[in-house]
């Protein structure tokens, strides 16, 4: 089993809406309505990889009951935490003739001492019957920002692998703690390292200085794929896997996607190239279709001949 952790969970509402420009009157084309945050949008691609996953975290009111009745009509195994205040709402306008999006988040509930207590009681639990664990998104307003490097440690006392993908200073704080990998894109990078970097030996660098953080691996998602450093001490590599980009329909969740494939991949104990290629895969499949976590399993696996993976030779001075 594996478990995907969303602590602020959303009602997504993805509109799409051809030569969007702002302050003009539009008509959508298509519109989607489904719950949403990054876990729950990694656990929505897990599951249509056809790997066990159970969604957790936290919802509340009337959103949050909605949460719960959609990722049961998709078939998903869910086991969160009610809270007393309401999940929060978001919006992605998504141009279909370009590919670009505009998304709109609500900040979310603020949740209770004695409700976080309860849920990392209950992912206690979980882990006990788990192989993976995966962290996505962000914190709700007012939890501390120290709170995902309690969970990751105690998912380490549990002797479970955890991925960490979220931003700012829970991302930071929970690196601290030692995730197995993180998957940041090129912009949380940079804010991670706090510097741009554009060349490719600008970014060996930026890879090295996100494990020195406390991360066992990195990986750097970017449109034509994922640059990353793994293994540890004299085995410690860095791997390219890229791909040619598909036109999108939409790029909202293929991050999202891409841990999803390499979570799978994991679990299935493949080799560190092999998740790399299986992540890219499907975060490029998943740019054919609007609302994020939504892929098609064979499309994607279809895919996976065109996934280019090398290995790079890291400069002597990283």
């Amino acid at each position: 089993m594996i478990i995907s952790v969303t602590l602020n969970a959303a009602i997504d509402r993805t509109v799409a809406v051809p030569n969007l420009r702002l302050g003009h009157r539009h008509r959508s084309v298509e519109t989607r309505t489904a719950p949403g945050g990054k876990g729950i949008n990694v656990a929505r691609a897990l599951g249509l990889l056809g790997r066990p996953v159970i969604a957790t975290g936290l919802v509340g009111g009337g959103n949050g009951d909605r949460v719960l009745k959609q990722l049961t009509e998709e078939g998903l195994l869910t086991d969160f935490i009610r809270i007393e205040e309401e999940t929060r709402f978001n919006l992605a306008l998504v141009d279909p003739t370009s590919g670009e999006q505009t998304e709109v988040n609500e900040r979310g509930p603020k949740v209770s001492p004695d409700e976080l207590e309860t849920f990392i009681q209950r992912l206690d639990y979980l882990a006990g019957g788990a192989k993976l664990c995966v962290l996505a998104g962000s914190l709700p307003p007012g939890v501390d920002a120290e709170f995902y490097a309690r969970v990751v440690e105690t998912m380490k006392q549990r002797g479970l692998p955890v991925l960490l993908d979220s931003e700012g200073e829970a991302m930071s704080a929970g690196m601290r703690a030692g995730p197995d990998m993180i998957t940041p894109n090129k912009l949380e990078a940079e804010e991670l390292v706090g510097h741009e970097f554009e060349s490719r030996e600008e970014m060996f660098g930026v890879l090295q200085e996100l494990v020195d953080m406390g991360p066992a691996e990195a990986a750097i998602t970017l449109p034509e794929g994922c640059v990353a450093i793994v293994g540890e001490g004299g085995e410690q590599r860095i791997l390219e896997a890229v791909i040619e980009p598909l036109e999108p329909i939409s790029t909202v969740g293929s991050g999202d996607a891409f841990v999803a494939g390499y979570i799978a991949a994991r679990y299935d104990g493949r080799s560190p190239e092999e998740c790399l290629a299986y992540g890219v895969a499907c975060g490029a499949e998943s740019t054919q279709h609007l609302g994020a976590g939504r892929l098609d399993r064979g499309r994607a696996e279809s895919l996976l001949d065109s996934v280019e993976v090398r290995q790079l030779q890291m400069p002597a001075e990283v």
